[in-house]
């Protein structure tokens, strides 16, 4: 079983991402939970997402403790919350910064790979708006690809079917552009 942590802020689409994430998963054939988890419910407080993807059936109830994968959609978040806080040694961090993945993975010690895209500049040039759930979801299928990516945009296409093609567009740009540190 593979298990994500999201962090992002309220109204950035964390919650849609795992949801995302999981619907693919199952569209594969594969099980799948994701589940959000707010503390003061408000558009811009710190929030978190949870998507669980497993081959075989998952009874797990619980929290995320100990995500293999955790991905950041705001790199504001990085002074406040302990984002890498459990992440499994050898696991991916997924972050939305303008930094070299290498001196991310430094500077937050990360024992694992880090996969890094400026996802607020692509999403104010695709779409307009500073949201980065579809971005960074593209950026963590660039360090693993839990699921395939046209899965995924079928989805994407889905859910934001007025803005689909913009979606797509981003998406596709963020997996391109994404830098992996090993």
């Amino acid at each position: 079983m593979v298990e994500l942590r999201f962090h992002g802020r309220g109204g950035q689409g964390a919650v849609t991402s795992a949801e995302l994430l999981a619907l693919a998963a199952i569209e594969e054939g594969k099980y799948a939970q994701a589940f959000p988890s707010f503390g003061a419910e408000r558009r811009g407080a710190p929030v978190q997402a949870f998507t669980r993807i497993s081959d075989t059936p998952i009874k797990t109830r619980t929290g995320v403790y100990h995500p293999d994968m955790v991905v950041v959609l705001d790199p504001t978040l990085l002074g406040s919350v302990p984002v890498t806080e459990g992440m499994k040694e050898g696991g991916i961090l997924a972050i939305n910064t303008k930094h070299d993945p290498a001196e991310v993975k430094e500077k937050l010690n990360v024992k694992g790979s880090v996969v890094a895209v400026d996802a607020t500049n692509i999403a104010m040039e695709e779409l307009g708006v500073p949201i980065t759930n579809v971005v960074m979801l593209a950026t963590l299928l660039k360090a693993d690809k839990l699921v395939e990516l046209e899965v995924l945009e079928k989805f994407i296409a889905e859910r934001f079917a007025r803005i689909a093609e913009k979606e797509i567009k981003a998406f596709r740009r963020a997996y391109d552009e994404a830098r992996v540190a090993q």
